[in-house]
């Protein structure tokens, strides 16, 4: 019933306004000489501010990768620049988490994000979706469509996906933005439609059309609506949406004058515009930091962003520059691709290379582009912002208060029983860990081929508390050898490292998601466990209650401890960082972890996100000041692979911290530690530094 009245009601809006926007829309808008408008002069090949020529130099921040305390900071950067626009992508997923749910609070408050850019003289071009990609996981999409309907057709007119799209713009984004439309009194200048969809494989011109529509409903008649496709006619020609402005978006290998004459084949007149300039370039785990350079006598000054931008700027064109400042990932938001076929995660940084470091310190290509935009646009005075001061705290001692495993064997989180294995989609699990378990209730030979099918995205095989393999989606391994006997159990602990972002892959489901053989037999009745790594309370919570099972256990036994056991290698491993009373605010610092492996981290219940230092390129975790408190603060990691760091060495340096000492016994075993003699649970830290690490070498 309330499906049917979201429909009902997103139809009669649409209604509404449908007859209302055809008449208004055009080339000759009847409000450039009102006290308030943004429209284009199609004559002179301009953007019409108030009903004089303005053209923008903007550059790309998404408010979801910064923490709210630094909104400002940021912006002001970017306002001092020169730049006089700033693009911002909205994310559908983290808006509406669950159907219905709609959040526009604390770090997702767009509207007040949008109020600080125009408290700081800058105007906004939204970028509204519904889809977005920005190497984000779904591209920005809710996982919860495809639980919906498995089989959705996402960006295309499909009812299923249209419906859904409908309650998000109509009931849940457009009355929050809408009074902060520049004709309104607000920031926002131009909104963008939907995301480079000539590269879509559906190329659905009823999707296209009826986005215009739902938008114009929702938004009223005034604003100005484009797109953004690359330069290339086939792209333009699926991206392009009749009474919507086409624009296109290229990096500095490319010649500007030839990808703006594509524009021109589908939009003779008006103003040129590249809506995405990259100052740098996205980065996966494993593979070499990317960078554009910023030197001016380079060899192939083609590769050059500061001449590339020059030459864009000398074409009286407007630009965005993507990312002017790309922050973070934090959480489970990264996203992934499929190069070549190949399933590859991003990383947790999303510095970009750009301008504003992931910290929001200016670089020296900041400097650079803020000389070339001085040649076109007045630079605004005053004094220069300063980069903000960055805090060593030191180690940190951790202590292992539990395995992941134990939190599902012991039966502390709700299980959901089926025949066969289940999705996290299914599991109505967003991201994370889902622990599998199922009894082997066959004779099987000795060994036998375990067949887990295509697992998304890592999964660590367990049988009876035993390590057996891991199984990794980018390697293409899902078969392995294993002993294995009547009656024993198989766990299968599956990531996910984040769904494909963009191309016709986005429909990723996550999990076991095929049936499971061994020896070519169907393994049935699986129990599934997601851990609840999205919800802090519920997660501590857990592990309060582990601690508690784990001891009685340890004194029903006359166990020395917790410590004795011998898979303490992986797990959850939690400390204190102490931040001294007498500073007047925490500042900035990196989480560094040399020693450990792969797993997630928070500080105070914040997911600062993934950590994979072994894979690099990144071995640190930014960490803002605005998750920092004065005194304690409580540090916590998911180490899922092998807490090398947990051997008796000392901290490299001695700090305040180094004081909370963890003294742990020594374990001859691990379940990650294969029987090494040289493993023990001593200092096992992790690093608070100020220096960031995300151009680490990488394996060959």
């Amino acid at each position: 019933m309330l499906l049917r009245f979201y429909v009902i009601l997103c139809l009669i809006v649409l209604l509404a306004f449908e007859t209302n926007a055809k008449q208004q829309q055009g080339k000759n808008s009847l409000w450039k000489n009102t006290p308030r408008s943004f429209t284009i002069d199609y004559e002179n090949d301009v953007f019409l501010k108030d009903g004089f020529p303005f053209r923008y130099v903007s550059g790309s921040i998404h408010y979801f990768r910064v923490h709210p305390s630094d909104w400002a900071d940021r912006l002001r950067k970017m306002k001092y620049a020169g730049l006089n626009v700033v693009q911002v992508y909205v994310e559908w997923a983290s808006h509406e988490p669950e159907p219905g749910q709609f959040d526009f609070t604390g770090a997702l408050d767009l509207p007040e994000f949008l109020a600080e850019a125009q408290r700081q003289d800058l105007l906004v071009n939204l970028r509204a979706g519904p889809y977005m990609c920005a190497e984000r996981d779904m591209g920005g999409l809710p996982y919860w469509l495809m639980r919906l309907h498995p089989n959705v057709r996402l960006r295309t007119s499909d009812p299923n996906y249209m419906t859904r799209v409908m309650s998000w713009l109509l009931l849940g984004l457009f009355p929050r933005i809408k009074p902060l439309l520049y004709h309104n009194g607000g920031p926002v200048i131009m909104v963008q439609v939907e995301n480079e969809y000539g590269n879509y494989y559906a190329c659905d011109y009823s999707y296209t059309c009826e986005l215009r529509r739902i938008f114009r409903a929702g938004l009223g008649p005034e604003i100005l609506l484009f797109t953004t496709d690359n330069g290339t006619p086939s792209s333009l020609r699926c991206g392009k949406s009749p009474l919507v402005y086409a624009t296109v978006d290229f990096g500095v290998a490319a010649n500007a004058v030839s990808e703006f004459g594509s524009q021109r084949l589908f939009e003779p007149e008006g103003p040129l515009v590249n809506s995405e300039f990259y100052s740098g370039w996205l980065d996966h785990w494993g593979r070499p930091r990317q960078r554009v350079n910023t030197s001016i006598n380079l060899v192939l000054p083609t590769q050059d962003f500061v001449k590339a931008l020059d030459s864009i700027l000398a074409l009286k064109a407007s630009v965005n520059i993507y990312m002017f400042h790309g922050g973070t990932n934090f959480g489970f938001t990264a996203g992934a691709d499929t190069n070549g076929g190949h399933y590859s995660s991003c990383l947790t940084t999303y510095d970009y290379d750009a301008p504003l470091s992931e910290a929001g310190d200016m670089t020296n290509k900041y400097e650079a582009v803020r000389r070339v935009i001085g040649k076109y646009l007045p630079l605004p005075g005053g004094p220069t912002p300063s980069n903000s001061s960055k805090a060593w705290y030191g180690p940190v001692l951790l202590e292992h208060t539990g395995l992941h495993s134990d939190l599902h064997s012991a039966g502390l989180l709700e299980s959901i029983v089926a025949p066969f294995p289940l999705t996290f989609e299914e599991l109505s699990v967003f991201s994370g860990i889902v622990i599998y378990s199922t009894v082997v209730n066959f004779t099987t030979p000795d060994p036998s081929i375990l067949n887990l099918g295509a697992v998304h995205d890592r999964g660590y095989v367990v049988i009876n508390g035993a390590r057996q393999a891991v199984v990794s989606r980018s390697l293409s391994s899902s078969s392995l050898a294993v002993r294995v006997r009547q009656g024993d159990t198989i766990l299968v602990i599956v990531e996910s490292l984040g769904r494909i972002n963009v191309g016709a892959g986005i429909n990723d489901f996550k999990g076991l998601t095929s049936n499971v053989t061994l020896n070519s037999k169907l393994l049935c009745g699986w129990t599934m466990t997601p851990l609840p790594l999205t919800d802090y309370e519920r997660l501590t919570s857990a592990l309060a209650k582990l601690k508690m099972h784990t001891v009685m256990k340890a004194k029903t036994r006359r166990s020395e401890s917790i410590a004795a056991r011998s898979d303490v290698a992986v797990g959850f491993f939690e400390g204190t960082l102490y931040v001294p009373e007498d500073v007047w605010e925490p500042r900035d610092t990196f989480l560094r972890f040399d020693g450990w492996t792969k797993g997630i981290a928070w500080v105070n219940g914040f997911c600062l996100g993934r950590y994979w230092p072994v894979m690099g390129p990144q071995n640190t975790l930014y960490v803002p000041h605005g998750v920092l408190k004065r005194g304690p603060n409580t540090v916590l990691l998911l180490e899922l692979e092998d807490a090398r760091r947990c051997r008796r060495t000392p901290p490299r340096r001695h700090s305040h911290n180094s004081n909370h000492r963890a003294d742990f016994g020594r374990s001859t075993s691990s379940w990650y530690g294969n029987g090494r003699e040289d493993f023990f649970l001593g200092d096992c830290s992790v690093e608070f530094v100020d220096t960031p690490d995300i151009d680490s070498p990488v394996p060959q």
